[in-house]
């Protein structure tokens, strides 16, 4: 897969018989975000041109609440990693800065979709909005199809159990610790993925030696204790539990991905892992002594073994 930051480094070449576009953040890659990528995929192969999909960095929601910006499911590196494993040609992800919020939505569609992506087919979300104060749509899109020759395609929405997914529905079930629902509405567990690096080797001094993996988001969509699964150090999933916090016995401020791997103690500084949340265990807590902590964390590890061997 092919990633463009700016328009006119396109390579028109490749999309002057046009192209199959979608638009979104994408973020999370869900099950709504996967029926969408499905048809893209249709698409293009059933029309020979290539695929593309359109998103930002950073995400809009970033860009309008930079002091206190919605917790990322995927950092940029996890979903373009998810994107070309799911066989997408081009993944155009340009700035979202005020050149494009106040871009309006004629200007939108001939300034990028047609002249710059080469549009010829479009599949959008049924709640799919664009361009200055969200004034763009699917009425729109389709109102001026015929004139700049393309064709959009509206996908419906997925309902699970009587949710409709979306990232934000995800984020609400990770935020209360409500695994199932998160996996459910995904397709499959919440993944965080990372390289190890050097940590301050306090859980190999209190007997459970961690895996630390910088998070590299400003906000964590998941806090507290977990029952995980590791990927990317042996052939399978390696069972484990993981902290996602500050380490309040510690007095820490930094919000930081420890990971104690059972039966396991090898040097794997960096490393790229992927860790699947699997089950939420308890929340955070300042113990007042360490041998406390350390107790809880036996406690932890054993609940973590009996879920993961019975799931």
């Amino acid at each position: 897969m092919l990633l463009y930051r700016h328009l006119n480094d396109l390579p028109f070449d490749k999309l002057v018989s046009g192209s199959v576009v979608t638009i979104g953040a994408y973020d999370g890659l869900h099950l709504g975000h996967v029926q969408l990528l499905d048809r893209v995929i249709a698409a293009s192969k059933q029309r020979g041109l290539p695929s593309i999909v359109m998103s930002f960095e950073p995400t809009p929601g970033e860009f309008f609440s930079a002091s206190s910006p919605p917790a990322r499911l995927m950092r940029f590196r996890e979903k373009f990693e998810a994107l070309a494993d799911y066989g997408i040609d081009i993944f155009y992800c340009p700035r979202f800065d005020g050149q494009i919020r106040d871009m309006p939505a004629d200007a939108f569609i001939r300034r990028i979709l047609i002249h710059g992506l080469c549009a010829r087919y479009l599949v959008v979300g049924d709640d799919f909005r664009f361009a200055r104060r969200r004034e763009g749509g699917i009425e729109l899109l389709q109102r001026v199809s015929g004139a700049l020759d393309y064709t959009v395609e509206q996908v419906p929405s997925i309902v699970v159990d009587g949710v409709r997914v979306s990232s934000t529905a995800i984020r609400d079930a990770l935020g209360t610790g409500d695994m199932d629902r998160a996996t459910a509405l995904l397709g499959r567990p919440y993944r965080m993925s990372g390289k190890i690096v050097r940590g301050e080797k306090m859980g190999r001094r209190l007997g459970f030696p961690t895996a630390n993996v910088d998070l590299r988001r400003r906000q964590s969509a998941v806090m507290g204790i977990f029952a995980v699964r590791v990927h990317g150090l042996a052939a399978g999933p390696m069972d484990g539990v993981a902290s996602v916090g500050s380490r309040p016995t510690f007095n820490g401020t930094k919000p930081i991905l420890e990971v104690h791997i059972f039966d396991f103690d090898e040097v794997i500084y960096g490393e790229y892992i992927h860790i699947d949340f699997i089950a939420y265990l308890r929340d955070q807590k300042k113990y007042d002594t360490v041998d406390e902590l350390v107790t809880q964390m036996h406690c932890d590890a054993g609940k973590a073994r009996g879920l993961l061997h019975s799931g």
